[in-house]
């Protein structure tokens, strides 16, 4: 039985959600901005509080964005594996996967834009982590590929998943131009076309 008191456990659940408000706010404001352009104060006015107090939560800037990086591909990791684990034949694992990697794309444009152009400013340790992450989440593509595609190459699979993960990125460049059903829609259908090439070679 957990010994915590509902005042702790309150308290703990409001840390959590500031910190989720400051990588929230952060992310908007590094993808804007740039991560140099950037300050804790800047940070700080985003969330309502002064830039000193945010060092109650992230050491600095770079800590703040080593975590909002690792934290997405853990999710997106987590959520990969997920779908693969839950889903009876290969091609519902695909499209579980779709539907993961397009909510993504859809609903965190701004996380898109700072991994895309800020992942060199993250401390090499964190880097590392995250980008085993990024291949552990690939590898749960290329396994499901392999299984719909068994005669394809690994190399051929995996090239094709990062190509697919490169069409449903780039909706930080379309946002707006349709509603985001339609824009769903479209982008699965554009994957499944892409991936369906898979069996002409």
């Amino acid at each position: 039985m957990s010994s915590a008191t509902p005042a702790a456990t309150t308290a703990t659940r409001a840390r959590g959600s500031r910190r989720g408000e400051i990588l929230r706010a952060a992310a908007e404001l590094f993808a804007a901005r740039g991560f140099h352009g950037v300050s804790i104060e800047d940070i700080g006015a985003a969330v309502g509080v002064s830039g000193p107090a945010l060092y109650r939560h992230f050491s600095g800037k770079e800590a703040l964005l080593a975590e909002m990086l690792l934290d997405i591909s853990e999710r997106l990791r987590a959520a990969g594996a997920a779908v693969v684990t839950a889903a009876s034949k290969a091609e519902e694992a695909l499209e579980g996967l779709l539907e993961v990697q397009i909510s993504f794309a859809l609903d965190q444009p701004a996380l898109i834009r700072v991994h895309d152009q800020e992942l060199g400013n993250v401390p090499e340790a964190e880097r590392r982590r995250i980008r085993r992450l990024q291949r552990l989440y690939a590898e749960e593509w290329v396994t499901v590929l392999a299984e719909i595609h068994p005669t394809c190459p690994p190399p051929r699979l995996r090239a094709a998943a990062h190509a697919v993960f490169g069409l449903l990125n780039s909706t930080p460049h379309s946002a707006g131009e349709l509603d985001r059903e339609a824009m769903a829609e479209l982008l699965r259908r554009m994957a499944l076309g892409a991936l369906a090439s898979l069996a002409e070679g």
